[in-house]
């Protein structure tokens, strides 16, 4: 499996440790910069992704996760991958009329993410 984008993702959680391993070993995603409580992820696009633990005071405003889609080629195959690797998914891949895809789990925080599918042109 390989998450292609994210514009940004910010994530404040009270597992940080967790979450941390889980977007580095689990996602893949690269580490490029890590403090106490909080670390960037770069996606290969560019993307960041931002980790903050309870001792950060500058993202205190961040009381929930949001849910964030991660780009992917291939929803079912991504969704095997990470079941593979002990992730529970909610309900099955999910498609529209005109041809997205999308399935929803739940990351070692308890908070939910997506899998979205690559959108065929239009």
């Amino acid at each position: 499996m390989t998450v292609k984008g994210l514009a940004w993702l910010g994530i404040g959680t009270t597992e940080f440790e967790d979450t941390a391993r889980f977007f580095e070993d689990t996602l893949g995603l690269r580490a490029e910069h890590e403090e106490q409580d909080f670390v960037i992820f770069r996606l290969p696009n560019g993307d960041q992704v931002k980790v903050f633990g309870p001792s950060d005071r500058e993202h205190e405003h961040f009381e929930t996760a949001p849910v964030v889609g991660f780009l992917v080629d291939g929803v079912e195959e991504a969704r095997a991958s990470l079941e593979a690797k002990g992730i529970s998914f909610i309900g099955p891949v999910h498609r529209s009329e005109k041809g997205d895809s999308w399935a929803h789990f739940v990351g070692p925080d308890g908070n939910v993410y997506e899998l979205t599918g690559d959108r065929s042109p239009t």
